[in-house]
């Protein structure tokens, strides 16, 4: 899995190695977004900046001792000009039957506000619908999260309810989003490409070629 990369015309996505992670580490500790807000249904930026580090550290290489083709995550570095900016996930459960995945995402406060989000997510959806065979990919943003949704908006999400949960002690909304493959056809726009995709096919429930 180490080997699988997924290229846009300004970013590379990939498994982060220790030295990579370590990186990715340090984006979160320098903060995602700002004291008011919390984007986040988990607030797992809570805390001092050293526990964003070590949360961000312990849940990639989680991600990877816990894999299994019937659950997995992929934890993916993003990476834009060789720096690390974020981290961009894919989740899925029974993929081989559902052909279903969930989405999620974070860039580094420095880096946002530069497209970037709407291309890394470019770059997962392409790895769904084009290499894994997906039917469908969810994701969710809070109401009050203006980028998420415009991002979801572009790559051609559709609304698909709401939830209610309780984050710091308070009722927040999230919007749940759905973007079928069609969909995805129409409003593809970013060039990605995949690269040593082939060997991982097993590990994601999907059978080779």
């Amino acid at each position: 899995m180490y080997g699988l990369r997924i290229t846009t015309p300004r970013l590379e996505l990939r498994l982060p190695c220790l030295d990579a992670l370590e990186k990715l580490a340090a984006v979160a500790a320098a903060g995602v977004h700002g004291p008011d807000d919390m984007p986040f249904s988990f607030p797992w930026t809570d805390g001092t900046p050293e526990r964003r580090a070590r949360t961000t550290f312990q849940h990639v290489l989680g991600t990877v001792a816990e894999w299994r083709p019937e659950k997995w995550t992929l934890s993916l570095a993003v990476l834009h000009g060789g720096e690390v900016v974020g981290r961009q996930d894919m989740t899925a459960r029974d993929f081989s039957v559902t052909k279903e995945a969930e989405t999620g995402s974070w860039l580094g406060l420095a880096h946002q506000n530069q497209g970037l989000g709407t291309e890394m997510r470019a770059a997962v959806t392409h790895l769904a619908f084009e290499g894994l065979g997906a039917r469908t990919l969810t994701s969710g943003a809070m109401t009050d999260n203006p980028r998420s949704l415009a991002v979801s908006r572009k790559l051609g999400y559709e609304p698909d309810g709401v939830d209610v949960v309780s984050v710091r002690g308070e009722a927040r909304t999230i919007r749940r989003l759905r973007l079928e493959r069609e969909a995805w056809e129409r409003h593809r726009s970013v060039p990605v490409r995949l690269h040593a995709l082939e060997p991982c096919l097993e590990l994601f429930g999907v059978a080779r070629g």
